[in-house]
């Protein structure tokens, strides 16, 4: 993997998905969390759904944020369906506790119906939900005693205290449908899409930019990046058939790396296209949790730095 030229241009930095019980089981997270210390990642992310037993993030991030004093703790979060003034005051604790290692990004949820109904929120509802609820975390992360009246929420002399470490404390946004980036230029600071090729990525980042443009707003040219699976070899065929029903126009290969040459290569593209934060995967469960983090920080994390 090149580490000059288009790289040496950004900060570039590697995390590492854990998507709960699917990956691992909770017992064993304690572990993760201390090999993603040891081996100096930049960050563990726990993304949310409903259903399917995944570990809470709040709760999982808290517990790795007590455990650790270097890694950045990080998630996909479902963000519509919650109460402002709660998530605000649960996300600034966690922020100030970790003293600052909290990283966000804001999603609407799956639209499966099963985890719509235990979201609790209408699916034709969810956008306008996060686009009432962005303005609203930021009014009370600043200290500011917010009175609202909006069309799904009303608040009265509400306040948050203390307020988050960071200042401000980011929200980075995914989706790639045109509303989605159009929100992401809008109201995110940054944009981190998935199952998508580099030049893909690229061409929604000019819609990204451009609707950031259009509302008088600069996205930081390092808040670009990916959530990037591989593979060590053929993916099993429930991981390509689960890749194939998200995206019906491509071949997974097109999507996964399966090799170490080829993630290599795969990280320069996308660097290249101006993505420099990656959230790494592996789409099948390996034997050993230990063994593959220490194998991924030699063979990519490491020869970045």
């Amino acid at each position: 993997m090149a580490t000059d030229g288009p790289s040496s241009e950004f900060k570039v930095r590697f995390g590492f998905t854990c998507r709960g019980s699917s990956d691992l089981d909770l017992e064993q997270f304690p572990v993760l969390v201390d090999d993603l210390e040891r081996l100096e990642f930049d960050s563990i992310w726990i993304p949310e759904a409903m259903l399917n037993g995944s570990f809470d993030p709040l709760v999982a991030l808290a517990y790795a944020a007590a455990r650790t004093e270097r890694l950045k703790i990080g998630t996909h979060l479902v963000l519509p369906g919650r109460s402002p003034v709660r998530i605000a005051r649960e996300l600034a604790n966690l922020d100030v506790l970790s003293r600052g290692r909290l990283l966000l990004i804001i999603v609407l949820g799956l639209p499966d119906e099963p985890e719509l109904l235990a979201q609790g929120v209408e699916k034709s509802q969810r956008g306008a939900l996060m686009e009432e609820l962005l303005p609203l975390l930021r009014r009370l992360w600043s200290g500011e005693t917010v009175d609202h009246d909006g069309p799904n929420y009303v608040l009265r002399g509400a306040s948050v205290e203390p307020v988050p470490f960071q200042k401000p404390l980011e929200m980075w946004l995914g989706g790639q449908v045109p509303a989605a980036l159009r929100r992401a230029g809008r109201l995110g600071d940054g944009w981190i899409p998935g199952l998508i090729t580099p030049a893909e990525a690229a061409a929604k980042r000019v819609d990204v930019e451009a609707a950031a443009s259009a509302a008088g707003r600069l996205i930081d040219r390092e808040h670009f990046g990916v959530n990037l699976a591989y593979s060590r070899g053929p993916m099993s065929d429930a991981a390509s058939e689960g890749l194939r029903r998200r995206r019906v126009d491509l071949d997974p290969a097109e999507l996964v790396p399966s090799s170490t040459e080829m993630l290599h290569q795969h990280i320069d593209r996308w660097i290249e296209a101006g993505f420099s934060k990656f959230l790494l995967r592996p789409v099948d469960r390996p034997a050993s949790w230990t063994g593959e983090l220490e194998l991924l920080a030699e063979e990519v994390l490491w020869r970045q730095t």
